[in-house]
């Protein structure tokens, strides 16, 4: 018999499939990076506004991920919530003013949101976990696990956005980068698509750094192995690229002269307030609007505070400033159909209303209250403080306004992609986003809420008049630059000549593509992958 004379150093190693499974950090540490990322992700947002921190707290949340048990991600995924949404919704607790109930809106939604964002941070760990035991080569940790976990991230922020309710798709991670250089990526793949590559970036540098401690301890003796830096290629070329990439284009379309007007009335759900006020209060901010030029006025959500449809007196004044602005008015009320009320916009002209636009998502608990039998049996104080019950709308939401057609977004609304695509399909020139942020004054809300219709304007091109009842307002031209402002509670008027764009960005048509892969499947790709971790794992003796 031959023996085997190969010397043992020429056998291959056998492979390490429990590399990726061992956590980076202990519990401790992951839990206060957890805590660290979110903090530092709401710092990414307004008013802070520094967004080169949301890098930051995605890589401390993956880092915090990585290696741990189901309920142990759980736990850090409950931290990493926590330190985020208490802090990026405390606007919240204003909502009710002076009410002592007034922390439960707050407490309420913050922690509903850690909780959802906890339940799903396994996705990420399996992800971690699954992936490297199917093949633990260089290419799948350095492309296919940053962007498996990417998916995982981004599913995980669907879902948060869209359940329970509707979703609370406010805090999303692309949406911090409004004002960053990689800001144009969303008119290529859509905000959801921006939030994937920042995820995959920071995904991409962990493994890097991981890959080259990993081959230090192994050695680069091994035939045709990878430098230890090579690592940090995939990396390097995805950065450019998201730094890189111009604004997508769109085709020039003329101009439409705005008229653009905060009335600063009490407009907030505790304001005491007589009959008609907020309404004289946008019609006093109006007044210059009679002796100057413009195509169209733009008044705020809740800027009349009776329904024009139902009270002729309302519907009177309406008309008769119409003809004095010699120009419709795109203003907003509660209106009443039948039994239903809606938050609804008009195209009002001095022969009365033209076409309406209802809110599509009206906020759950400020505008309507969800299964009131069941809350109000829980909460009964705070339920039937809130006797509004407004009906979701489902008519297009552009206008057409003779020179242009313009895309409406109210208050809420503006944070939900579905809203801003039927918009552009529908031929929208321009947008207008109606809100009433006086509920929230003196808060980060508006700021954030403003970052948003920043974002809105790159990733369509489209330029965006974006209107509140007390302030902040602002003119967006459509690559995000401010073009006008009015500042927090005064008073005031922008009149612009505003550009108007036509085509559809790559964003707005790849983007429910992208959200679609991106859910199903990372959801798909981890079933695939438990399958086979099951199929490999060794039998019982």
């Amino acid at each position: 018999m031959v023996k085997n004379v190969i010397p043992a150093r020429f056998h291959p190693p056998a492979r390490d499939t429990t590399h990726a499974e061992r956590p980076l950090v202990p519990a401790w540490a992951a839990l206060a990076l957890a805590v660290a990322g979110g903090f530092a992700l709401d710092a990414a947002f307004p008013s802070l506004g520094w967004w080169p921190l949301a890098f930051v707290a995605v890589t401390l949340a993956l880092v915090s991920l990585v290696g741990r048990s189901l309920w142990g991600s759980v736990l850090v995924g409950a931290a990493f919530g926590a330190a985020f949404y208490f802090p990026h919704v405390s606007w919240a607790a204003r909502f009710l003013g002076d009410d002592p109930l007034g922390w439960l809106p707050w407490v309420a939604l913050a922690s509903v949101e850690t909780l959802l964002l906890a339940a799903l941070s396994p996705l990420v760990t399996l992800a971690y976990r699954w992936l490297p035991r199917w093949r633990d080569t260089a290419g799948t940790r350095l492309v296919a696990l940053p962007a498996l976990v990417a998916g995982a991230w981004v599913a995980r922020e669907l879902v948060v956005g869209s359940w329970p309710y509707g979703g609370f798709p406010w805090g999303r991670l692309g949406m911090s980068q409004s004002e960053s250089p990689i800001a144009p990526v969303a008119s290529w793949l859509g905000v959801s698509g921006l939030g994937f590559l920042m995820v995959a970036l920071c995904a991409g540098a962990v493994e890097a750094a991981r890959w080259a401690a990993r081959r230090a301890t192994e050695g680069d003796a091994r035939p045709l192995s990878l430098p230890r830096w090579s690592g940090a290629v995939p990396v390097g070329l995805l950065a450019v690229v998201m730094v890189m990439v111009p604004q997508f284009p769109t085709a020039d379309a003329g101009t439409l002269r705005v008229g653009a007007v905060q009335g600063d009335g009490p407009a907030a759900f505790s304001d005491r307030r007589a009959p008609q006020e907020v309404l004289r209060s946008q019609l006093a901010a109006s007044v210059p609007l009679e002796d100057e030029r413009v195509d169209v006025v733009l008044w705020p959500e809740g800027g009349v505070d009776s329904d024009p449809a139902a009270e002729p007196a309302t519907a009177r004044v309406l008309s008769e400033a119409a003809d004095a602005y010699g120009a419709p008015i795109v203003l907003n009320a509660a209106s009443a159909v039948g039994e239903l009320v809606y938050n609804t916009s008009f195209l009002w002209t001095g022969d009365g209303p033209e076409v309406t636009h209802a809110k599509r998502h009206p906020v759950p608990f400020g505008e309507y209250i969800p299964d009131r039998w069941l809350y109000g049996a829980i909460v009964p104080e705070l339920v039937n403080l809130l006797g509004r019950e407004y009906t979701p709308g489902d008519d297009s939401p552009v206008l057409d306004l003779g020179r242009a057609k313009a895309g409406l977004a109210i208050c809420f609304d503006v944070a939900f992609d579905d809203v801003i695509r039927e918009d552009v399909n529908d031929g929208a020139q321009v947008f207008m986003f109606q809100t009433n942020n006086a509920d929230f004054r003196g808060t980060d809300e508006n700021l954030q809420q403003r970052e948003i219709a920043r974002m809105r304007a790159i990733e369509t091109g489209r330029s965006v008049v974006n209107l509140s009842t007390t302030g902040t307002s602002q003119v967006f031209a459509p690559d995000g630059t401010t073009q006008q402002t009015l500042p927090f509670d005064e008073a005031g008027l922008m009149t612009a000549d505003v550009e108007l764009r036509d085509g559809r960005t790559a964003g707005i048509v790849l983007g429910p593509w992208i959200q679609g892969l991106a859910l199903w499947g990372t959801l798909a790709s981890l079933a695939v992958l438990a399958a086979g971790a099951r199929r490999r794992r060794p039998a019982a003796v």
